[in-house]
């Protein structure tokens, strides 16, 4: 990873924004600009040297990770010793703090070491403007995310049976993913089956499959750091024309906004162009979330593609594309893949197959 290149980015943003300096408090956020992967970090962006600050218990880690930044291990909490040395810089007047991110009390506890002639100045989303567009290897991390969370999907559908209750199929999928090498789930596992299918998040419950209906399969794998997202919906039993018609409608919406991502396209249009397929289809009321996000570091990620979404689409951002059809007291179907944007279009990175499983 090009760690020196996002500090000279950051640094470039910081100007712009007319800021000496920035603390970094996001864990995702320290982890892209200097490696470091701690639970307790606090990362200060100045020239001529960037610190992280951190505790004892990382001191080793620390060590082996940060690329760039001089590692600091204090004795107290990372934050207030931030302040404290940023307080003692005669060049830090305006320092940039990560609005969505630090809380009250950290503020306060920043604020508390800076003297009265320093001015902290709440910004949003300059980290995650730079992990927007995806480097190379980036990229290929997240492609081997896909692919291994990919393949856990014949394992789940082989334990799909009616009577297995929707946390056993979730325990099954986790630990064959634990078993060939993921770090961890991107997130709670989504196993919603029969009527709970028509919930969007309908996290696996103790509740048994039923013999007949749909069963929603929402999860991803951490792999090196980064993420992967995909849903795909199987039937159990025989499926009703009414239910092949939602699938198929389903489908056609996930491809049409496949299609539609193209580097210089605002995200809105990719959401409308789904939208579209299921408005066709009278079930456009069903579908009650946004067409996709941004996965790398984090599950969710800039940008997101809503209704009226107004942000470009560039080439190197990865994203989902999960249109959805939910209707209360019959069930739900959710297909959902993850692309590379690129200049002439989409490269999808999700290998399964969409067609309708029936077990």
């Amino acid at each position: 990873m090009n760690y020196a290149l996002r500090q000279r980015k950051l640094m470039g943003v910081l100007s712009e924004e007319r800021c000496d300096a920035m603390v970094v408090t996001h864990p995702a956020n320290i982890a892209y600009l200097c490696g470091f992967t701690g639970s307790a970090g606090v990362l200060v962006a100045q020239l001529p040297r960037w610190i992280l600050y951190t505790d004892g218990r990382y001191t080793e880690q620390a060590r082996q990770q940060v690329k760039g930044p001089r590692v600091s291990i204090v004795k107290g909490a990372p934050l207030a010793a931030a302040g404290l040395s940023l307080g003692k810089s005669a060049a830090a007047v305006r320092i940039a703090i990560e609005a969505d991110h630090l809380t009250v009390a950290g503020r306060a506890a920043l604020g508390g070491q800076l003297p009265k002639r320093v001015r902290l100045r709440a910004t949003s989303g300059l980290v995650e403007s730079l992990r927007m567009i995806k480097e190379p290897e980036e990229i290929e991390r997240i492609r081997a995310a896909v692919l291994a969370g990919s393949a856990l999907l014949d394992r789940a559908i082989a334990v799909i049976r009616p009577g297995a209750s929707e946390i056993s199929v979730a325990a099954e999928l986790e630990y064959a993913a634990r078993q060939a090498g993921a770090d961890g789930m991107s997130f709670d596992t989504i196993v919603a089956a029969g009527a709970r299918s028509a919930l969007p998040h309908g996290r696996a419950s103790q509740e048994p499959i039923p013999g007949n209906g749909f069963v929603v399969m929402d999860f991803g794998v951490i792999l090196g750091g980064y993420c992967s997202d995909m849903t795909r919906t199987v039937h159990v039993g025989p499926p009703g024309a009414e239910m092949c018609a939602v699938y198929d409608a389903v489908l056609e919406a996930q491809l049409a906004g496949l299609d539609a991502i193209c580097a210089g396209v605002e995200v809105g249009k990719v959401d409308q162009a789904a939208r579209q397929v299921l408005r066709r289809a009278g079930l456009a009321r069903f579908f009650t979330h946004s067409t996709g996000h941004g996965v790398g570091l984090e599950i969710h990620e800039p940008p997101r593609l809503a209704r009226g979404g107004a942000d470009i689409l560039q080439a190197g951002m990865v994203v989902t594309v999960e249109p959805g059809v939910y209707i209360p007291g019959k069930g739900g179907v959710r297909i959902e893949d993850m692309a590379v944007v690129g200049e002439q279009g989409a490269e999808i990175l999700t290998p399964s197959s969409k067609n309708l499983i029936t077990v």
